[in-house]
């Protein structure tokens, strides 16, 4: 179903000021997460591994061994799959610009969205 004229309209006007407001959605790095040529190698190599454990596992009518082997093929995919964290990214979080301590200074969790809104609109 569609969008009526009026829906489509604050939609748009929401996405504009989304766009012009929020620094983080207009900044944000794109390549941060992204996947892993060598995780995709060493999950397919677990996943090949085991279909070959449950082929064993069928082929000797060991129930225990093709679950085991299904699990580790499901791990497999899940390694192959699973985005890494961009080189600068990480280096960023681990320099950091503030202590934890100050975090925790500054007041409710109210408070620091508040600050963190007013810094962002501020244009610091």
């Amino acid at each position: 179903m569609p969008l009526s004229e009026q829906e489509q309209r604050l939609l748009d006007e929401m996405e504009r000021h989304l766009m012009r407001n929020d620094t983080d959605v207009v900044s944000a790095d794109r390549g941060a997460n992204t996947l892993s040529y060598r995780n995709i190698v060493y999950g397919s190599v677990i996943v090949l591994l085991g279909i070959a454990g449950l082929v064993v596992g069928v082929a000797s009518s060991l129930i225990i061994v093709g679950v085991i082997a299904f699990v580790v093929m499901v791990g497999g995919v899940v390694l192959a799959f699973t985005p890494t964290r961009g080189v600068a990214s990480a280096r960023a979080e681990s320099v950091g610009t503030r202590k934890p301590t100050e975090a925790r200074a500054s007041g409710s969790f109210m408070d620091r969205m508040n600050d963190r809104w007013d810094r962002r609109n501020d244009g610091r």
